[in-house]
């Protein structure tokens, strides 16, 4: 009961955590909008958004860092019980790690970059400063964190899904409240894909959508470990309610 009591509170923990700095992104930084611009503004806007801006976005990296350990402990939970469980488990652990990475190019590059091209005394400077954002953005935004992070998340998002459903560990609303958030989840990788491919059909909502029903999911799963008061052990009672 107490590892039940545990892994609601971490879940808790990360979705409100991931929630806060990226909202406040949105207000300082019009994050994710501002990404549509034009790679000069982007530049010149973080650099006047100061080392405020750039602690918003480290603790944007790191909050979800309470997940890290509540994906282990319902592995660890569910493995004997679900071939799923483990699989998910490295899958989760990888994707969030790799989105850390992704996201905190925006503490320690993109402020190089951005003071790089706002004091350039000449345009081989801010070409050169341009350029190198565009393809660290590129590398590690859109191909780690955006892709490979956010796919991986997706894919561990569907196979606990799947596996709370088997083991009908909660209601079957839950378990599909899941898997509807990582299918729309999943198509906001298109969006990824119309960064190489001009025209590619992309549905802009899909991220917000998928991302916001995520969160909200994982409140509810979190707050369901929490409920689990009489239980000694999630593997041998189920939440029906």
């Amino acid at each position: 009961m107490k590892n039940n009591k545990t892994i609601g509170w971490l879940l808790i923990a990360g979705a409100i955590g991931v929630f806060i700095p990226y909202t406040m992104l949105t207000i300082t930084f019009e994050y994710p909008d501002i990404l549509r611009q034009d790679t000069g503004i982007i530049l010149t806007k973080f650099h006047e958004g100061g080392s405020k801006l750039i602690f918003t976005w480290f603790a944007f990296a790191l909050v979800g860092i309470p997940l890290l350990p509540a994906y282990i402990l319902i592995g660890t939970k569910l493995e004997n019980k679900s071939s799923l469980a483990r699989v998910a488990t490295t899958i989760g652990v990888i994707g969030l790690i790799v989105q850390m990475i992704g996201l905190l190019r925006w503490t320690f590059v993109v402020p190089v970059l951005a003071d790089a091209f706002v004091n350039a005394t000449n345009d081989t400077t801010r070409t050169a400063a341009i350029v190198t954002f565009k393809t660290i953005h590129q590398f590690a935004g859109v191909l780690l964190g955006e892709h490979l992070g956010q796919l991986f998340t997706i894919i561990w998002t569907g196979l606990i899904s799947i596996s709370f459903s088997r083991l009908k560990l909660f209601p079957k609303w839950v378990n599909l409240l899941g898997v509807v958030s990582a299918f729309i989840y999943l198509l906001a990788q298109a969006e990824l894909l119309s960064t190489v491919i001009p025209g590619f059909p992309v549905w802009e909502l899909a991220g917000f959508i998928g991302s916001t029903l995520w969160l909200i999911w994982l409140l509810i799963i979190g707050i369901r470990f929490l409920q689990l008061k009489h239980a000694p052990d999630i593997t041998t009672k189920a939440i029906t309610a």
